[in-house]
């Protein structure tokens, strides 16, 4: 009869310990089993380049999906250019190092400041690490901002949503995010929070970083 992991690693906790310990051992295995779930999900397969690309594409207007630019995923985990574009928009690939889907497509005029922010966190730094480097950057003429509004497309849903055959994802939820380096609610007319859900407003003002919030409101 085979002994599974659970009663052996009983059988040796026990002999070692003493009987009232089971509480401590329960411990032990689910935090093992908690280990184990997340190393899982943090190594999804990478997927084909094609579903990569139909997937990211969704991120952007119907219309200019042909001609995108994508970043994605090669078979050993790297970001690389999976398909130069054509047009003024830049794609990103579901990350398959992190829970869930999600998607964006940006202006190209934001390709300097996005892609600086990659670069900083394959170096580990903190989101405000990150902020503060790209700040002291902007200001000192090393990294080039937007000189007009920059979209952003962000499109999240849930892995039980996505199809993994055809890059097909179901009720998945958009983001807007406009870029407009150093807008002010004065210079823009807009609230520094939303009143209400779906309201449009702007974010970090007066900032190199500051940029419009539209999150469209849930569907009653």
């Amino acid at each position: 009869m085979k002994l599974t992991l659970k009663k052996y690693l009983k059988s040796v906790y026990l002999r070692k310990h003493k009987p009232g310990a089971m509480r401590n051992l329960l411990t032990i295995l689910l935090f093992a089993l908690s280990f184990g779930a997340t190393a899982q999900e943090q190594n999804k397969e990478i997927l084909p380049a094609e579903i990569q690309i139909k997937t990211a594409e969704l991120a952007a207007p119907e219309d200019l999906r042909s001609g995108v630019m994508v970043y994605g995923y090669d078979t050993a985990g790297k970001m690389v250019v999976l398909r130069e574009g054509s047009n003024n928009l830049v794609c990103l690939a579901d990350d398959p190092n992190k829970p869930g889907i999600s998607i964006s497509c940006y202006a190209k005029k934001l390709e300097p400041f996005m892609k600086r922010g990659r670069e900083l966190t394959a170096e580990g730094k903190s989101e405000m690490e990150k902020r503060e480097i790209r700040k002291k950057e902007s200001e000192e003429g090393k990294l080039e901002l937007t000189d007009v509004p920059g979209m952003v497309y962000i499109l999240n849903g849930e892995e039980e949503n996505y199809n993994r055959s055809t890059g097909e994802l179901k009720d998945g939820k958009f983001r807007y995010v406009i870029y407009i380096p150093y807008a002010t609610v004065e210079s823009t007319g807009l609230p520094a929070r939303p009143e209400i859900p779906g309201m449009p407003w702007l974010m970090d003002p007066g900032t190199h970083r500051a940029h419009i919030m539209v999150t469209p409101a849930d569907k009653k």
